[in-house]
This record gives structure tokens, sequence and C-alpha cells, in this order.
């Protein structure tokens, strides 16, 4: 089963958010039924949404004096419980992008980390190359020239020659067999 490859926390954020649509309604419900719900948490954003909307409205058809009268306790309610609402929808949808949003950072960094971690790992291994190449620089450089080998093994084969006699054995084995 690939886990990886199918977004689990995108389908857990739009469960929530599906989960919030009902949770929405009750508490409209909810505040349609409770006076100290619809006195104290819905009646007064509804009132401001109403003034607002209607302020922007008159300014915009060009009376600018005018006074606006408050919705009557019922429609207010009404608009309230819909605000209330649609703000529960909207702050849920707001929260899952920003945990979206945290996840998808912790993933870059965890992937920056691993970077610089994996660069940290070439460059010490540059390093020790370096180090190993170095070494071997000096031992070539100690090492004796080409030339001076080639007259070692040139004075080694006359060694080698002079002690062997003309029969091919070396003068020690010659000296220790007897003659016949």
């Amino acid at each position: 089963m690939v886990v990886g490859a199918f977004p689990m926390a995108k389908l857990l954020y739009l469960g929530i958010r599906q989960v919030s649509k009902p949770l929405a309604n009750r508490i409209k419900e909810a505040a349609r039924r409770s006076e100290f719900f619809k006195t104290y948490i819905c009646l007064p954003p509804a009132q401001l949404y109403h003034w607002v909307e209607m302020r922007t409205k008159m300014r915009i058809m060009g009376f600018r004096g005018t006074v606006i009268k408050p919705l009557n306790e019922e429609a207010a309610a009404e608009l309230g419980a819909e605000l209330l609402g649609e703000a529960t929808i909207f702050i849920v949808g707001g929260g899952c992008l920003v945990l979206e949003y945290w996840r998808h950072q912790a993933q870059q960094r965890r992937k920056e980390e691993e970077q610089r971690a994996a660069w940290d790992a070439m460059r010490d291994e540059v390093g020790h190359l370096a180090l190993a190449l170095e070494a071997l620089q000096t031992q070539v450089q100690a090492a004796p020239p080409k030339g001076d080998l080639e007259e070692l093994q040139a004075q080694m084969r006359e060694v080698r020659a002079q002690l062997r006699d003309p029969r091919g054995r070396s003068t020690s084995q010659a000296a220790s067999s007897p003659k016949k």
C-alpha cells in the first residue's frame, strides 16, 4: 500500500471541512433557539454587518447623511446565525490552510536539512580524498627517481651474474658440491 503517494493530510482536512458544515448548521439552530445566544452572540455582529452594508450601499448611491435603521430582532437573529455559521466554516477552512502550510514548511525544512547533511558528507569526503592525495604525492616525491631504480636493477643483475658459475649454478652451490 502506497501511503506517501496519497495525500492523507489533504483528505483529513477535507473531512474536517465537511464536518464543519453540519457543525455550522447546528450552531445556527442553537442560536435561533437560545435567547442568551441570540441576544449576546448573534444580534451584535448582525446589526454591525447590516449597518456597514447599508452605509456602503447608501454612499455608493450618493446618500451621505441618511440614518440607518437597525434590523428587527428576528431578521437580526437569522442574519447573525448565518454569519456565525459562515464564520465557523471560514475559521475551520483557514485553520486547515494554516495547518497545511505548517506541514509543507516542515517538509521543506526536513528536505533542506537532508540536502545540507548530504552536502556536508560530500565536503568531508572531498577533504579526506585531498588528504589522501597529499599523502600519495609525498610518497611519490620521496621515492627514488626511475633512473636510479634502473641502475639498481642493473647492478643486481651484475651481482647475480657474478655469483653464478658458467654452468648456471651459484658459487655457493658449486663450493659445497664435491668435484668429480
